[in-house]
């Protein structure tokens, strides 16, 4: 496969890969957290396809998706691939992906375990992670596209200048503003770190190529769609971090992560 450009160039190869593979399972998971000392409540929403040994993710905003996915399970994989629905595709593709070339085969990961323990031990340490993605000096300006509080934090301990936006926050915990639009903070940006969630709403595409064009580095922190991310690896995606379902939050038990670093 040539470098991608887009993400629908991604999914056309995972039809490559597909074959007469299976969707033996697809369900939908909703999800609710408010860390200690957040007043803010995190919702999340994912959709799920199992394909033999991987399980493909992506997420998706509320009303997008209703329980008749789960009438999909069985379906050949390829179904699946073109379906309306752009999460659906994408967790698809991301099984697909994931079932070919498993992350904890691949040689360009470093396996970073998560610690048992409670939703913010689990969840400072899985940021701390991502926020050991990018290197930057102190006082760069690092856009956060996708705000989790402590990666926040993290980002801000290594001296960066977190540049915040979501669709679903207006403030941090620590009254930081957070702009609806991820314009409004990638232009001013000196990195970027988007969460795999905006392969799911079509705006990946419009941040990598912004990252491209203004030759700053670009990381993503993936649970949805983590494997279709890594396609973009040296193709204007410089890092990676990566989890399969059951993801972080779902667990206190140790659990793996898979960091991916030093492409452009």
């Amino acid at each position: 496969m040539t470098a991608p450009a887009t993400v629908a160039q991604v999914v056309e190869s995972a039809r490559e890969v597909a074959g007469d593979e299976v969707a033996r399972s697809v369900f939908f998971v909703t999800h609710g957290t408010r860390l200690a000392g957040s007043a803010h409540r995190y919702r999340n929403r994912y959709v799920l396809v199992r394909v033999a040994d991987a399980f493909g993710a992506c997420a998706f905003e509320e009303g997008e998706l209703d329980s008749s996915v789960a009438d999909l399970s069985g379906e050949p994989l390829a179904a699946l691939l073109e379906h309306r629905s752009q999460p659906v595709r994408i967790a698809a593709a991301d099984a697909a992906l994931g079932a070919r070339a498993p992350h904890r085969d691949d040689p360009r990961a470093e396996l970073r375990v998560l610690p048992t323990g409670t939703p913010d031990v689990r969840a400072e340490a899985r940021d701390a992670a991502v926020a050991e993605l990018l290197t930057f000096p102190a006082g760069a300006r690092v856009a956060l596209i996708g705000v989790v509080n402590p990666l926040v934090a993290a980002i801000r301990e290594r001296g960066g200048e977190p540049l915040l936006a979501d669709r679903n926050l207006e403030r941090t915990q620590w009254d930081d503003r957070v702009f609806a639009d991820h314009r409004e903070v990638i232009e001013r940006a000196d990195a970027v770190v988007a969460t795999g969630m905006t392969l799911g709403n079509g705006t990946f595409d419009e941040i990598l190529a912004t990252c491209r064009a203004r030759d700053i580095p670009l990381a993503v922190y993936a649970q949805s769609g983590a494997a279709v991310a890594r396609a973009f690896l040296g193709s204007g995606l410089s890092a990676l971090s990566a989890e399969h379902f059951p993801f972080s939050q779902f667990s206190a038990d140790a659990s793996p992560m898979y960091l991916y670093r030093g492409a452009r």
